[in-house]
């Protein structure tokens, strides 16, 4: 077998072992394919070139981990609610605000639902967002740079939380998979992850815009506690043991009615 096969064979087991572990470390990719830390770095480099998986903290994520048949049934699941969810946000934004708007379709009705405020400064990492802000406003938009994942049109490279980690922020408004019955949200990309939590370091106010359905659901990565969020805005309250953690949070809670 000849080092191109060889080569080939191994980043296509390297794409069977992310599908499943969803983020591994450069020296995860050594051990096991048994190959130095600069061979793994050069699969990974390569594979990112081909646009299939992208780096990140020294390890390497799936370019593309939702699957787009999930993300097109969440543009019209929950769409009223949603709607209803964005407009609760943007009702407790100040014009000339400086904000961080996550990606994903609730964060979307975010965005739409700001189209009447004056001299936002917006940072995101989904074009989606971004296009919509920056058409017919005067708002300032930065967004970073890197690949551009098709499925949902976020932007993602390596540097990505430390292009975020440069600006600070009134608000962070996020999105998530999950709230699971132990306080803990969640998402299911490790690279998201990343992002949202160095803006939320950079924010003031931290809140959490999700459907009602995201309570009882279990994310694959951690982002953050309920204690770490200063309001959430859902369509309908929560049921037990929901009611609960959010009082031992400290969390305020708003339904948007």
């Amino acid at each position: 077998m000849t080092t191109i096969d060889k080569k080939t064979r191994r980043q296509t087991a390297l794409l069977r072992q992310l599908e499943q572990a969803r983020y591994l470390s450069l020296e995860d990719v050594a051990r096991h394919f048994d190959v130095t830390t600069q061979t793994a770095r050069r699969d990974v480099l390569e594979l990112e070139h081909l646009g299939k998986v992208r780096r990140l903290h020294g390890g390497v994520t799936l370019a593309q981990p939702i699957d787009p048949t999930v993300l097109r049934a969440r543009r019209v699941e929950n769409a009223e609610a949603k709607t209803r969810i964005g407009e609760a946000v943007a009702s407790g934004i100040a014009n000339g605000s400086a904000l961080f708007i996550d990606t994903g379709t609730t964060c979307e009705a975010v965005a739409h639902a700001l189209l009447r405020h004056e001299g936002l400064r917006i940072v995101t990492y989904s074009l989606r967002v971004a296009t919509l802000l920056a058409e017919g406003t005067n708002f300032t938009v930065a967004v970073p740079g890197g690949f551009v994942r098709p499925v949902d049109a976020g932007v993602f490279r390596a540097e990505t939380p430390e292009f975020i980690s440069r600006f600070k922020f009134d608000h962070a408004v996020i999105s998530v998979s999950g709230i699971d019955s132990a306080g803990d949200i969640g998402d299911d990309d490790h690279a998201e992850v990343a992002a949202v939590q160095a803006a939320m370091r950079q924010a003031e106010r931290i809140i959490l815009a999700v459907d009602a359905s995201k309570f009882g659901r279990r994310a694959l990565v951690k982002l953050a506690h309920l204690s770490d969020v200063d309001e959430i805005i859902a369509d309908s309250p929560p049921a037990a043991p929901f009611d609960r953690l959010l009082a031992e949070a400290g969390t305020v809670l708003t339904v948007a009615d």
